[in-house]
């Protein structure tokens, strides 16, 4: 798969199949993402998988967390704005109604929202779990290096057959999932990774939130108008 076409079908994978992935696949991956570009090469991730009985101890006590003590617990970064405001808003709202109205949630419908939150914390079902890290004391530069390598992941997975969902959410569980895994107090937890085969017949998969135009965001200096 060439990357043009691994960035195009790349997508949010919400429903998983109950099809096993092994060490040498996710290895796969990973040496692939290591070649993502940071600032001064100090490549600043750290990358824990899950599988197994740990990926799903982690799976339990997270939801059980979620479930009866939401309020304790809370992402140790602002990943949203405080405060929204447009254009952002709107296609914050566009994205979410759409994602419900395909899985059938209507609004109002408050325990089938929290019921379909919950599948964050099972990674939709997919059998392996990536969890990003990294050192508390980097500045803004190394989150942004993350990012790219984040990016690598699901795109190396992509080019493998395999789909991939980046979960902000666990990270308001951070200290659930550093007392199992035994990750010290200065490592931030930013993100999950669902990885698994996708389902073809969820409906949920077929989702894609718009995408605006190379105009919508790009201010031309220099270039003229192809003919």
């Amino acid at each position: 798969m060439d990357v043009d076409t691994a960035l195009r079908t790349r997508g949010s994978t919400r429903a998983f199949l109950d099809r096993p992935v092994t060490r040498a696949q996710v290895t796969s991956i990973l040496d692939a993402a290591r070649f993502a570009p940071s600032g001064t090469n100090v490549q600043p991730w750290q990358v824990h998988v899950v599988a197994g009985p740990v990926r799903d101890r982690i799976v339990a006590d997270v939801r059980e967390a979620a479930t009866h003590e939401r309020d304790a617990h809370q992402a140790p970064f602002d990943f949203y704005p405080t405060t929204w405001r447009e254009p952002y808003l709107g296609r914050r709202r566009a994205c979410g109604w759409g994602l419900y109205t395909t899985l059938g949630i209507t609004k109002g419908d408050h325990a089938a929202g929290l019921a379909q939150e919950l599948r964050n914390y099972s990674f939709f079902d997919a059998p392996v779990g990536l969890f990003a890290f990294i050192d508390d004391d980097l500045p803004v530069g190394s989150w942004v290096d993350l990012g790219m390598f984040v990016q690598s992941v699901m795109l190396a997975a992509q080019a493998a057959g395999l789909a991939t969902c980046p979960q902000y959410s666990w990270a308001a569980f951070h200290r659930v999932v550093r007392g199992i895994l035994g990750t010290p107090d200065h490592m931030t937890l930013v993100c999950g990774i669902a990885l698994g085969y996708p389902d073809p017949a969820a409906p949920v998969n077929g989702f894609r939130p718009g995408r605006l135009d190379v105009d919508g965001f790009t201010t031309w200096h220099g270039l003229g108008a192809e003919t």
